[in-house]
């Protein structure tokens, strides 16, 4: 195959890498992947968004920015979550297409070509990267599969099933959520408010380099509450459900009660009755108290201004190559 004809070419291509507890992986990482994007596209970039990481991970990423032409590096002041720092990593790209990836090896650079590939052959705006073999283990998966299967369900993303963190889209897609704010941030429902032309592409994926995922079944489930909460209103409506469907238990109960004192059946109501009664409808109005709460937390939250990210500090250079993309004055770029 020659030059002209490789996948992505005419693609000038920002990388956000999300990094936490990495220091030992990412310089692998970044020798794998410049030569990768040299070949690809002559412009392009790898930003490293360092997020409040415990370990030696900023020391490492700065220093590969300083050391590395085309590689930058964010250092948020705190852990604010993977999705927030790739929200960080994507306003600063500068360049056509963004390809986001994890920090840990399992998505190979190699691999990336093949998202381009897809993303230009088949016409569309966003390409998630689907393994050929699932990589965790079986509780991970099924908590996987149900944070997906959940944001098909309730929040319309299309394509939820195919949701990965390995994705290449089109950088002016982020104009959608240009005013995304608040601590709790999901990149995909944002993507998902900008186009509905959304593939998937199969890949290769390796095991982690080093350590152990973050992303625990707890936390992907609080993930997807947060999701459930913050991006759409079908918790309400399952109150406003378990409402009515309380109501008609309680009615069929009350009927039947006053049927049996009307046939003889009972002089006294029972307590038993009352008391199961009473229990039913208090559970139905906690659980939509509850509901309530969290809506009204997050209002709350938002009026109080948290932000999605702070930068803490920066290193490296802007890429050399001039950008087709912030030519254009898009966001990140700088006619900004």
């Amino acid at each position: 195959m020659n030059r002209a004809n490789e996948p992505g070419e005419s693609m000038s291509v920002s990388v956000v890498i999300p990094c936490y507890r990495s220091a030992r992986t990412l310089p692998s990482l970044v020798a794998r992947l410049m030569p990768v994007l040299r070949r690809l596209s002559p412009p392009h970039e790898v930003i490293l968004v360092v997020d409040g990481s415990p370990d030696d991970t900023w020391l490492t990423a700065s220093r590969l920015a300083g050391e590395v032409d085309g590689v930058r590096a964010l250092h948020l002041s705190r852990n604010y979550g993977q999705h927030n720092a790739l929200v960080a990593g994507i306003r600063e790209a500068r360049f056509d297409v963004v390809v986001t990836m994890d920090d840990d090896l399992q998505h190979p650079p190699e691999q990336i070509p093949v998202l381009l590939d897809a993303l230009e052959r088949e016409r569309l705006d966003l390409v998630y990267g689907v393994p050929y073999q699932e990589e965790h283990g079986f509780l991970r998966s099924f908590a996987s599969r149900s944070v997906k299967a959940g944001m098909a369900a309730t929040l319309g993303v299309g394509a939820a099933r195919a949701i990965s963190a390995f994705r290449a889209f089109r950088t002016p897609l982020r104009d959608a959520f240009e005013g995304l704010t608040g601590p709790h941030a999901s990149v995909d429902v944002a993507l998902s408010w900008a186009t509905t032309r959304v593939g998937s592409a199969s890949v290769h994926m390796d095991e982690r380099g080093h350590g152990r995922s973050n992303y625990t079944p707890r936390l992907l489930v609080r993930h997807t509450l947060n999701m459930l909460v913050g991006y759409s209103a079908a918790p309400l409506r399952a109150a406003s459900y378990l409402g009515f469907l309380v109501g008609i238990v309680g009615l069929a109960l009350g009927g039947a009660v006053l049927w049996r004192f009307l046939t003889g059946g009972i002089t006294v109501a029972g307590f038993t009755t009352l008391a199961s009664m009473v229990a039913l409808f208090s559970a139905a109005q906690l659980i939509s108290i509850g509901v309530l709460g969290e809506y009204i937390g997050r209002i709350h939250g938002g009026g109080m201004g948290r932000p999605t990210y702070v930068i803490r500090e920066r290193a490296g250079s802007p890429p050399r190559q001039a950008s087709v993309f912030s030519a254009a004055a898009g966001p990140g770029s700088d006619a900004r």
